[in-house]
């Protein structure tokens, strides 16, 4: 049994003060810019923000996008169904068009949001009112798009591949909605990544599973096929806590495993909140270097759009002159 022991208040005298010119400090007035004019162009805006934390992780992480284009490196968009619900898909598909996205992957929650919105220009259903009924999932258009997606898919081409022909071939009036079509209009890999029972289509009898399951299959290892190139390169998780992460693992190692290095990936993580996954599975174990943006996708999405356009506007300029 431990003695019982009387301590006396801390002789504060005996405290020894240092100048304060001998502390090492984090933060220095070099980090801290100017506001910017509220007139002024983006490239103010950017160049007032300060080198500190997040504002510097945003530069960063568009610097490593346009290092990565320079080089000639792909950089590859891994998505998730939030991303479409807050109505980012028009900036995917603008990043594609302008040449900064070499390939796109998503879930299949992803891909069925953008697919309801190329149909009928909305999606998100409201879950907690359909489920009462049962009704919840039950959308007969979507499911027979992804029936007949897959089939097609399990032929050769993915499933990516088959829903952005699909979305196309039917005319839909909001198609220009879609990054699946999109990227079937450009040329640029969109791989579909199905985990079996997660996805509304998947409660519907027609869905083949068999179909489903070898088109996302070949959507995997055409994704394999994108990520061996990726030495050099810049892979962005956005918005996916589990399901991209969790490939991106995969995938990475598969490549490694067939002799490619896969030096110099730099990872950004875009979320609301930091997860297991994203830290330890796109962050830290696969790549050279991780940066995570957290915060809501339809703030620092558009943001980083614009960084990385105006650096790569601003080196393009640096050598035309």
């Amino acid at each position: 049994m431990q003695q019982q022991r009387r301590w006396q208040p801390v002789d504060l005298d005996q405290v020894k003060p240092i100048p304060i010119g001998q502390r090492r400090n984090i933060v220095h007035r070099d980090q801290f810019r100017p506001p910017c004019d509220p007139a002024g162009s983006i490239e103010d805006l950017f160049d007032s923000l300060p080198d500190i934390l997040a504002a510097s992780d945003l530069k960063a992480a568009a610097a490593a996008v346009a290092d990565s284009l320079e080089s000639g490196a792909p950089v590859v968009a891994a998505l998730g169904a939030h991303v479409v619900k807050v109505g980012m898909g028009p900036l995917i598909i603008d990043l594609m068009e302008r040449g900064v996205l070499s390939a796109i992957a998503m879930n299949g929650a992803t891909a069925i949001h953008d697919l309801e919105l190329a149909l009928i220009g909305e999606t998100s259903e409201d879950v907690e009112q359909n489920i009462a009924d049962g009704s919840f999932g039950m959308a007969a258009e979507t499911a027979s798009a992804f029936r007949e997606s897959g089939l097609e898919g399990a032929r050769g081409g993915g499933l990516g591949s088959a829903l952005g022909n699909w979305i196309q071939s039917v005319e839909s009036p909001h198609a220009e909605l879609s990054m699946l079509a999109a990227a079937q209009r450009l040329g640029i890999p969109a791989t579909v990544h199905v985990a079996f029972g997660t996805d509304i289509v998947h409660m519907h009898p027609e869905v083949a599973g068999a179909a489903m399951g070898e088109a996302t299959s070949i959507d995997f290892r055409i994704l394999a096929a994108v990520v061996k190139d990726l030495e050099n390169g810049c892979w962005l998780n956005i918005g996916s806590a589990v399901m991209m992460p969790e490939v991106f693992l995969k995938v990475v190692n598969i490549a490694r495993n067939m002799g490619k290095s896969l030096d110099g990936i730099t990872a950004i993580n875009f979320d609301m909140l930091s997860h297991y996954r994203t830290s330890k599975n796109v962050l830290e174990r696969p790549v050279h270097r991780g940066i995570s943006l957290i915060g809501h996708h339809e703030i620092n999405l558009p943001l980083f759009r614009l960084a990385v356009l105006q650096k790569m506007s601003t080196r393009a300029s640096g050598e035309a002159n």
